[in-house]
């Protein structure tokens, strides 16, 4: 590992029953755990930071179409690179929307595959995230 952080805290965060300390995480997990919160919170949930999220849960039951599957990538990629930017590099964002029996999904769930770079190691990462 290139960069300084080598573990941050854990989200949610929880207390480590053997240290009775903060529990943490290695970097890359902490760094998924921070791309899954904004993914999954709507903007206005947070008092302190009401635009904060990404709002996909509001798109779940919008028609699946191609326009949706862009929309969500348009939606994901701003925020990651608003709120994420000085951890992760966005490589690409795929969005798979409606029953698909490959990927498990049933109408009106979305699946979200966000591949990204970690500025601290350079280490490539995909995370899926399933909306429903």
């Amino acid at each position: 590992m290139t960069g300084l952080r080598r573990d941050d805290f854990s989200f949610p965060f929880r207390i480590s029953g053997s240290s009775r300390q903060a529990r943490t995480e290695d970097y890359p997990v902490h760094v998924d755990q921070l791309l899954r919160q904004l993914l999954l919170t709507d903007p206005g949930e947070r008092v302190a930071l009401p635009e904060f999220g990404c709002g996909l849960r509001r798109l779940v039951f919008a028609p699946q179409s191609e326009a949706l599957e862009a929309t969500v990538r348009l939606q994901v990629t701003q925020a990651v690179q608003r709120w994420l930017s000085d951890q992760v590099r966005l490589t690409d964002v795929t969005v798979r929307a409606g029953a698909d029996p490959e990927s498990g999904l049933t109408e009106g769930e979305l699946l979200i595959s966000v591949s990204y770079v970690l500025l601290d190691t350079l280490g490539a990462r995909r995370l899926d995230v399933k909306v429903a």
